[in-house]
C-alpha cells in the first residue's frame, strides 16, 4: 500500500510539472509535441493499441492497414485534445472561444433550455468532450457535469479544477440524486458521458455497430423522471486543430409503451446518433476502450 501511495504522489507531481509546461508554452508547440506524444503512445501502449485495432475490425470493418491508420490517429487526437484541456488553467473565456471556429445547431440547445425543465447534455468520448463543457459554460450556460470520483484525492482536485475553470459544477456519481434534480429543476444543464461499458452503473444492451453494447441508462431515466430533454452534443477536432461544435436536435422522452421499453428505445436512439458520428469521423472516438467487453450471455449466467 505504501508503495502504491508513493507512486501516486510521484505521478501527481509529474502531472503538475507537465501541466505547468503545457500551460506555459504556445499552443502551436503544445499541439506539435502532443501529436508526437500520441504517435509514441500508439507504438508503446501495445495493449491499448490492440484493443483499438480489434474494435475497429469488429465494429468498423476496416482492413489491417486502415485499422492501424485510424487507431494511430485516435491516439494522436486524444493526446492533442488532452494538451488543449490542460491549457484551460491558463486560458481565458476568450481563448476558449477562439478554439471553436464553427458552430452548428446551438439553437437546438437553446430551444430545449427554453422549455424550463432543464437539459441533459448527452456527451461521449468523442472529439474533445472536456472542451465541449468548457465552451458552453464559458458562454453563459449553467449547470453541472456528472463525474466519477477519482481514487486519489489530489488527482481528483487537480482534474476538477480544470473542469470547474469556466463555471461548471461537478456532481459525483455517488452523491445524492437530489443535487441533479435541483439543477434540472432550476433550468440548468447536466452533462453526462454515456457511451462506455461501465460495471458500476446501471446499463442495458442496445445495438452499436451491429453488436449488443452495454450502455448506461441514467440519462434516459433522469429525463423520464424530470421531463428534461436529452440533447446530444459533439466537439469535433478539425484538420487545422480548431474545433467544430455540433448540437443535435433534442430527444423528447414521450412515453409510448411500458417504462422498460421506453428506456430501451431512447437509449438506442441516442446510441444510433453517436454511431452516425463515429462512422463519419472514426478517428475522433476512443476505440481503445473495451466497448463490447460485457456480453448478454455473461450477464444472464
Amino acid at each position: 500500500m505504501a508503495k502504491i501511495r508513493t507512486r501516486r504522489y510521484y505521478l501527481y507531481y509529474a502531472a503538475k510539472i507537465l501541466f505547468c509546461i503545457i500551460g506555459f508554452i504556445p499552443r502551436r508547440i503544445s499541439v506539435f509535441l502532443s501529436d508526437h506524444l500520441g504517435r509514441g503512445a500508439f507504438k508503446l501502449l501495445k495493449k491499448h493499441r490492440e484493443i483499438a485495432v480489434s474494435n475497429l475490425k469488429d465494429g468498423f470493418g476496416c482492413d489491417d492497414k486502415e485499422c492501424l491508420r485510424i487507431a494511430e490517429d485516435v491516439f494522436r487526437n486524444v493526446a492533442k485534445n488532452g494538451a488543449d484541456w490542460i491549457k484551460f488553467l491558463s486560458y481565458s473565456k476568450e481563448d476558449i472561444g477562439r478554439l471553436v471556429t464553427e458552430i452548428e445547431g446551438i439553437d437546438n440547445l437553446d430551444r430545449a433550455i427554453s422549455e424550463g425543465k432543464g437539459v441533459i447534455l448527452l456527451a461521449s468520448h468523442f472529439g474533445n468532450w472536456e472542451l465541449l463543457s468548457a465552451y458552453l459554460y464559458s458562454h453563459g450556460y449553467t449547470g453541472a457535469i456528472i463525474a466519477k470520483r477519482i481514487y486519489f484525492p489530489k488527482y481528483d482536485k487537480l482534474i476538477n479544477r480544470l473542469r470547474k475553470r469556466f463555471g461548471a459544477k461537478v456532481v459525483y456519481r455517488d452523491e445524492s440524486p437530489k443535487k441533479l434534480l435541483r439543477i434540472l429543476k432550476s433550468g440548468g444543464m447536466l452533462g453526462i458521458l454515456a457511451d462506455q461499458d461501465v460495471d458500476s452503473v446501471e446499463s442495458i444492451f442496445v445495438d452499436f455497430f451491429g453488436k449488443p453494447a452495454s450502455t448506461p441508462v441514467a440519462p434516459v431515466k433522469i429525463g423520464m423522471v424530470t421531463g428534461a430533454n436529452l440533447v446530444p452534443a459533439f466537439m469535433l477536432r478539425k484538420k487545422d486543430d480548431t474545433y467544430k461544435l455540433i448540437i443535435e436536435k433534442a430527444i423528447s422522452l414521450v412515453p409510448r409503451d411500458d417504462k422498460n421499453s421506453d428506456i430501451e428505445r431512447y437509449t438506442q436512439e441516442w446510441t444510433a446518433i453517436l454511431e452516425k458520428y463515429v462512422k463519419k469521423y472514426p478517428d475522433q472516438w476512443v476505440w481503445m476502450h473495451r466497448r463490447w467487453k460485457t456480453c448478454p450471455q455473461s450477464v444472464g449466467e
